[in-house]
């Protein structure tokens, strides 16, 4: 990601911590989708289709529990569970419902059995989300647009199709933001092939190919 776009996703995250939806061109937010994102167009429908599912399905076994509150992201079809449950049957089940819905392909359970978190915690897990953004923007080797960050009572998942390098480096970074607890990798690594042909794309034409 070059200087620009750093410099227009940093707006995006700070828009987004004080509660606006940002409207990012000239190669990071589309139509909705990153432009950047290594995930096709039609995967990232597909993980937004997932996770209607799943909170539908959760929304529906849980929805008189008052005792729990369950999040979901999906990531190239990869489910994460985060948030609290009431027991460890809860977690279970929760899981179970999560990995029967179509297309998804693995589910990582991180629920917290245990009381809900407070506002306190959210608006602080809220506010360690967007530093660790902010923090990872400033790191030129991190391909951000390629990340998910989510933050759960202080520890941050982070999920993306990523070299076994950026998401040793995109995890160091998480770790040296204020307020982290915990980072905990949940990426999907490109193969060689895969990392090479990245590469090559991201290199600039010679200056006699430019138009």
């Amino acid at each position: 990601m070059n200087k620009a776009m750093r410099a227009l996703a940093l707006v995006g995250v700070m828009a987004a911590a004080a509660g606006c939806a940002p409207l990012i061109v000239g190669g990071a937010v589309v139509g909705g989708f990153m432009a950047t994102d290594r995930r096709s167009v039609g995967i990232q429908l597909e993980d937004e289709t997932i996770e209607r599912r799943v909170d539908r399905a959760l929304a529906k076994r849980f929805s008189d529990d008052t005792k729990s509150n369950v999040f979901v992201k999906s990531y190239n079809r990869r489910v994460l569970l985060t948030g609290e449950v009431a027991s460890e049957a809860d977690k279970a089940e929760a899981e179970r419902l999560a990995a029967g819905q179509e297309n998804v392909r693995v589910v990582a359970n991180e629920l917290y059995v245990g009381m809900l978190s407070s506002t306190a915690n959210r608006n602080n897990d809220t506010a360690i989300s967007a530093k660790v953004r902010t923090a990872m923007l400033r790191e030129e080797n991190v391909p951000t647009s390629a990340l998910s960050v989510t933050v759960r009572r202080s520890v941050v998942y982070l999920m993306g199709r990523v070299s076994e390098s950026e998401g040793e480096l995109a995890a160091r970074t998480a770790s040296r933001t204020d307020g982290v607890r915990q980072v905990i990798k949940l990426f999907d690594y490109l193969t060689n092939e895969e990392w090479e042909a990245i590469k090559s794309q991201s290199v600039p034409p010679p200056a006699s190919q430019r138009k």
